[in-house]
C-alpha cells in the first residue's frame, strides 16, 4: 500500500514526476476533470486548516471525485484505538488525508488503513507542504539545478520535509534554524541531509543571502499555540529570539531573492508585511499550488495504489 507520510517514500523520479505532472494539471486542468470520477476522499481534521482543507476539498471534485470531512474530535476516532476505527473507514473511501497532532497517530493511521494515507500536516512533517514548495520552485527557475533555497525560522515540521525533498532533487538548501522544534527532530534525516553535501546549517542570515535565489520563511509559534495564553512565556521568547531573522529590506541588504512562506502569515514577526506584496513574493503562487500538486499526489496514489 503506497501512503506519503514524510516525502522520504519518494525517490527522484517519482518525486519529479508528480511535481511535473502538477504544472501539467494546472495549465490544461480540463484534461483530467473526470481522472478520478465517484472516488472519495477522507479528510480527518484534528488541527485546523485553509489551505489544506479547501485544496484537497477543491482537488478531488475537479478530478470528478468527492472529498467527505470529519472532525477527530466529532468523531469515534477520539475514543477508539486508531486500528478499528482506520479499518472502518477504509471501507468508505478511496484514500484518506490526515492532518493530526501527532506523527505517531498518523503512523498506526497508515499502519491499518486498508487505502493510501495522505499526511496533511503533524508534528514530525509536512509533505503536501514541501511538493506545493518544490512545484513553485521549478516553475519559477525552470530547473533543480544550480539554485540555492534558503529557509530560516523555527526547525519544524515544513523544514524537515523541505530538507527530504531538496535531499531528493539535488537542491541546495541552507538552514538558518536557531530554534528546533523538538517533537520535529528527524535524527536519521538531517544526518543523511548534511552528509550529502546538499543541505547545510548557517548560523547568520547575513551569509545565506548572498548566494539565495528564494528565500523562505514560516512561523515562529506553531499554528495552535499561536493565541493560547499558557503559551504566551515561550511565544515572547521565540519572538525576542528570531526577531533578528525576520525577512525584512535591512536583512536582504540590497539582495532579491524570491521570497516564499507556507502560510498562515504573521506579518511582522516572521517577515516584514511589505515583503508579503512586494514583486518578488510568490507566496500566492506557491499556495495555490498545493491544489495542483496534490491533484498529481491524488492520481499517483488512486491510480497505481
Amino acid at each position: 500500500m503506497k501512503h506519503l507520510l514524510s516525502l522520504k517514500e519518494l525517490d527522484k523520479y517519482t518525486l519529479q514526476s508528480i511535481i511535473l505532472k502538477g504544472i501539467e494539471i494546472k495549465r490544461n486542468p480540463h484534461l483530467y476533470a473526470h481522472i478520478c470520477d465517484r472516488k472519495g476522499l477522507l479528510m480527518l481534521f484534528q488541527k485546523t486548516s485553509t489551505r489544506t482543507n479547501l485544496s484537497f476539498q477543491s482537488g478531488i471534485q475537479q478530478l470528478g471525485g468527492y472529498a467527505v470531512t470529519l472532525d477527530w474530535n466529532q468523531s469515534n476516532f477520539s475514543i477508539s484505538p486508531i486500528q478499528y476505527e482506520a479499518r472502518y473507514v477504509s471501507r468508505n473511501c478511496d484514500a484518506v488525508m490526515a492532518r493530526l497532532k501527532k506523527h505517531e497517530d498518523l503512523l498506526e493511521l497508515a499502519k491499518y488503513a486498508e487505502v493510501p494515507v495522505i499526511n496533511g500536516c503533524c508534528d514530525r512533517y509536512h509533505p503536501c507542504q514541501a511538493l506545493a514548495d518544490l512545484m513553485t520552485i521549478y516553475e519559477v527557475a525552470g530547473t533543480f539545478s544550480d539554485i540555492t533555497v534558503t529557509y530560516v525560522g523555527i526547525h519544524n515540521n515544513v523544514a524537515n520535509s523541505l530538507v527530504a525533498g531538496c535531499l531528493t532533487l539535488g537542491i541546495k538548501l541552507l538552514l538558518v534554524t536557531p530554534i528546533i522544534n523538538e517533537p520535529s527532530w528527524d535524527e536519521q534525516l538531517m544526518q543523511d541531509a548534511y552528509n550529502s553535501g546538499y543541505v547545510e546549517s548557517v548560523n547568520k542570515l547575513s551569509d545565506a543571502i548572498p548566494v539565495t535565489d528564494f528565500v523562505y520563511t514560516d512561523t515562529w509559534v506553531d499554528m495552535e499555540f499561536f493565541q493560547e495564553g499558557r503559551y504566551g512565556d515561550e511565544k515572547k521568547r521565540r519572538v525576542e529570539m528570531m526577531m533578528p531573522y525576520q525577512i525584512n529590506r535591512d536583512n536582504l541588504q540590497g539582495y532579491s531573492p524570491y521570497i516564499m512562506h507556507d502560510m498562515p502569515i504573521h506579518p511582522d514577526y516572521e517577515i516584514e508585511e511589505e515583503l508579503i506584496e512586494s514583486d518578488k513574493s510568490i507566496i500566492y503562487q506557491q499556495a495555490e499550488n498545493r491544489m495542483h500538486v496534490q491533484k498529481a499526489l491524488l492520481m499517483h496514489l488512486l491510480q497505481d495504489g
